[in-house]
């Protein structure tokens, strides 16, 4: 495969959390930051397929990574089916493959949705010799390739999802709380909160576990990938010797994290759930997570960092007014956890205020299409 452009997905607001990941992980060169942007909702990347690889296995804040196809000017669907047909089919579709196609058209002369998704299907049928089976509705089977066509004021682009199911999707949370996040989200607000791994961490209403179970995968230097199918893994041009190189690597670099990691939440039914996740992510023997109420919090020995999505008005309790709660959880922080840094997820600059610690300028969130903001900050010494 030649270098392409990628572009790797994540909730709007972590696009610095994404970009930083993809220069850690060195996709091309010692300089491969210059060849990653931060755009609107996701990161601009270029690689090889090794690249590809990385960052579907590696990155912990993405939703999914898109591979750019294609890209031309089209005004006819003769046109469009005959320079879809000219685009290298064949790298990624054998015989009894199945496609999804999903077309959006904007300012454009080709602007019916279904002849579009038609004549692209009909453009890999002339590339490949045979048409694949076209799939519609939600993707169930592995086996199925996401091709997505956009048109803009006649300019056609085509991407294909790498990823399949979303990168979320990390296979051990088959329990959910009341407000569940989403793993990318809470992998994400780690990354950006200031904990390093070897610190302690605690997360007070842990609800499902997602926040602990991920700074356990990050602390242990678990990948996020491991155990998955990605879509890639069925082109015809895919290299399985190097993604088994990736994933022996993986392996290797695990290690047991350098402190315990905390969990707790007033309801008894979302401390098992929790319990129930971690056990399927492999990391339950490196957390704690107890049934208790966030006023009933005692720091550890050492110094470390509570990360931490509260009830904040919406889905869980919107009509509750949850001034009280902040007041005291900012009182108990002040008093009992001296040094410790603090971030949490807050939809009202005023809850956040209650707690009367100093935050920086934090980081504009959206948290299944709630606009949020991490406050991030530290407890006076």
């Amino acid at each position: 495969m030649d270098n392409h452009q990628f572009f790797a997905v994540c909730a709007p607001g972590l696009e610095p959390v994404t970009a930083a990941e993809l220069s850690a992980l060195k996709l091309i060169s010692p300089d491969a930051a210059s060849q990653i942007t931060a755009g609107s909702g996701g990161v601009d990347f270029d690689g090889d397929e090794r690249a590809m690889y990385l960052a579907n296995y590696f990155l912990r804040s993405a939703n999914r990574i898109l591979m750019r196809f294609g890209q031309f000017h089209a005004t006819k669907f003769v046109e469009l089916r005959r320079k879809v047909s000219n685009l290298p089919w064949k790298t990624v579709l054998k015989p009894g493959q199945k496609v999804q196609i999903k077309v959006t058209c904007h300012a454009s002369r080709l602007y019916h949705s279904g002849a579009v998704a038609q004549r692209a299907l009909e453009g890999i049928g002339d590339c490949t010799g045979f048409e694949p089976d076209l799939v519609k509705g939600e993707i169930t089977e592995e086996n199925v390739l996401s091709i997505l066509v956009r048109f803009v004021k006649d300019e056609c682009t085509i991407s294909l999802d790498t990823s399949g199911a979303g990168l979320d999707r990390r296979g051990y949370r088959l329990a959910l709380g009341k407000a569940p996040l989403r793993e990318t989200l809470a992998a994400g607000i780690l990354l950006a909160s200031g904990w390093q791994p070897g610190q302690p961490l605690m997360d007070p209403f842990c609800g499902s576990g997602v926040i602990p179970i991920e700074a356990a995968m990050i602390a242990a230097h678990i990948a996020p990938g491991r155990n998955r199918h990605f879509p890639f893994m069925d082109w015809s041009d895919f290299k399985p010797k190097m993604m088994q190189t990736i994933i022996q690597y993986a392996e290797q670099d695990t290690r047991p994290p350098a402190a315990l990691l905390y969990g707790s939440d007033r309801d008894a039914g979302v401390v098992e759930m929790a319990r129930q996740n971690a056990e399927r992510a492999g990391v339950s023997r490196w957390i704690q997570f107890e049934h208790k109420p966030a006023s009933a919090l005692t720091a550890p020995r050492f110094p470390g960092w509570i990360v931490t999505n509260p009830p904040y008005g919406v889905r869980v309790s919107s009509n509750a007014d949850l001034r009280n709660l902040y007041a005291s959880f900012g009182k108990l922080l002040n008093e009992q956890f001296s040094g410790w840094g603090v971030a949490f997820l807050c939809t009202d600059d005023h809850l956040a205020t209650l707690t009367h610690l100093n935050f920086d300028k934090g980081l504009s969130l959206n948290n299944g299409g709630i606009a949020v903001k991490l406050n991030r900050g530290h407890v006076p010494a």
